[in-house]
C-alpha cells in the first residue's frame, strides 16, 4: 500500500472512500470479474459503495483479499478461504451465518449457456456436506478401493456438479492424501495414483465434445496447456470439463506442451483466451507467457491478441505484469466466460481483465 491509500487521500485509481474495482484488481493480479464473483458468492465485498452501486474497497477490504489470494494460491478452496480471510480481519465475524451462496436458479439450456456465463453448478454444500463427502472419498483411496473411488467421485459430480465438486471435494482430498504421502512415504504414492487417475477418469466422462467456433468472426476458442516441464494436468482438465457444460469452444492440449508448438498453436487458432498451468516454480516462465501474450493476428489496423490467464502456484511471486492469475476455477471460469460472452476479436485492457 502506498502512502497516499495509507494516510488515506486520493490517488490515481481510487477515491476518498478506497480503491475502485479496476485499481484493486490490478493490484491483486485479478480480474475485476473474480472480485465482483468473490462479493456474491462469499460476502467478501467493499465497505463502502457510492452513488449508483459503484464499488470503492478501503484498506481494511483490501487486507481480507489479499489473505485470500495466499490462501487459495495455496490451495485452499475459495469458501474455506473466504471464511479465513474474514475471521483474521474481523475475528467477530467467525460467530456471523455461514457465508455459502444461496442455491443457484435452474441451470439454463445449453444454447444460452455461453451467452449468460453461467457456471454449472447442481447445488451448493450443507456445511460440512463437502468435507464429509472428501473424507468418504479418502478413506476410499487409502483402501485401494477403485470402485468406491469411483462412485463416490460420480455422486459428487452429481450431487453438485464439477465446479464444486472439483473445489470442495477433490482439490481438499487430493491435498489431504498429498500431505500423507509427504510425512508416511511410500504406502501413499499408490493411493496418490490411484486417486489421480480416478479424479481424471471422472473429469473426463463429464467433459462434452467441444463446440466450434459460433462463426469465422467471432471469438476463438480457449486455449488449454502446461507449460513446458509440467505434467499436473487435472486443474486444466477440470476448467475444460467445465468450458465445455458453457458451452464455450476449448482447446486441450494437456502436459508439457513444446513452447514452439504452444506458439504455432495460438497462431493458427487465435484463441480467445489462453490458460498457461505451473504447479511448480521451476516451470513457470514469464518470459514465454509474455511470448503468448505479444502473438497477434488478423489483418493490419484490426491486430487481436489473447487474454492470457496464469494458474497454478508455480507463478506465484514471479514477473506477470499485464496477464491475469485467477486463483480458483469458479474465476477462470468466471473471467474465461465474460471475455467470450463480449464476442470482442481483439484483447481487453491489460491487467485488468474482462468488465
Amino acid at each position: 500500500m502506498d502512502a497516499s491509500e495509507a494516510a488515506g487521500t486520493t490517488a490515481p485509481g481510487t477515491a476518498a472512500a478506497g480503491l475502485t474495482t479496476g485499481a484493486l484488481a490490478r493490484r491483486l493480479g485479478v480480474s475485476p470479474t473474480t472480485l465482483r464473483s468473490w462479493d456474491r458468492r462469499y460476502g467478501i465485498g467493499p465497505a463502502v459503495r457510492t452513488g449508483g452501486r459503484h464499488r470503492r474497497w478501503t484498506p481494511e477490504d483490501v487486507t481480507v483479499l489479499e489473505t485470500m489470494c495466499r490462501l487459495t494460491a495455496s490451495g485452499v478452496p475459495p469458501a474455506e478461504a473466504a471464511r479465513a480471510a474474514r475471521r483474521k480481519a474481523h475475528p467477530a465475524a467467525a460467530r456471523r451465518p455461514a457465508d455459502t451462496a444461496p442455491a443457484p436458479a435452474p441451470a439454463p439450456a445449453p444454447a444460452a449457456r455461453a451467452a449468460t456465463g453461467t457456471v454449472p453448478a447442481l447445488g451448493t454444500p450443507e456445511p460440512g456436506a463437502a468435507r464429509q463427502d472428501g473424507r468418504g472419498l479418502a478413506r476410499a483411496a487409502v483402501r485401494l478401493d477403485a470402485a468406491a473411488v469411483d462412485e463416490r467421485l460420480e455422486a459428487a459430480v452429481a450431487r453438485y456438479g464439477v465446479v464444486t465438486a472439483w473445489q470442495e471435494v477433490m482439490v481438499p482430498t487430493l491435498h489431504a492424501v498429498g500431505r500423507r504421502w509427504a510425512s508416511a512415504g511410500d504406502p501413499y504414492v499408490a493411493v496418490e495414483h490411484l486417486l489421480s487417475w480416478h479424479v481424471s477418469t471422472t473429469l473426463r466422462r463429464h467433459t462434452r465434445p467441444s463446440a466450434a467456433p459460433a462463426e469465422a468472426t467471432g471469438p476463438g476458442p480457449v486455449l488449454l496447456a502446461c507449460v513446458p516441464g509440467e505434467q499436473h494436468t487435472l486443474p486444466l482438465e477440470a476448467l475444460n470439463a467445465a468450458l465445455t457444460h458453457l458451452g464455450i469452444p476449448v482447446r486441450m492440449f494437456g502436459g508439457a506442451m513444446p513452447a514452439e508448438a504452444l506458439l504455432t498453436a495460438v497462431r493458427r487458432l487465435g484463441p480467445a483466451a489462453v490458460v498457461l498451468w505451473a504447479q511448480a516454480r521451476s516451470t513457470a516462465s514469464p518470459p514465454l507467457a509474455a511470448r503468448v501474450a505479444a502473438q497477434e493476428w488478423g489483418v493490419r489496423g484490426a491486430r487481436t491478441q489473447a487474454l492470457v490467464l496464469l494458474g497454478g502456484a508455480g507463478w506465484a511471486g514471479r514477473p506477470t505484469r499485464g496477464m491475469l492469475r485467477p486463483t480458483a476455477l469458479s474465476d477462470a471460469l468466471d473471467t474465461l466466460a465474460a471475455r467470450y460472452r463480449t464476442g470482442l476479436p481483439g484483447p481487453l485492457s491489460r491487467g485488468s481483465g474482462p468488465a
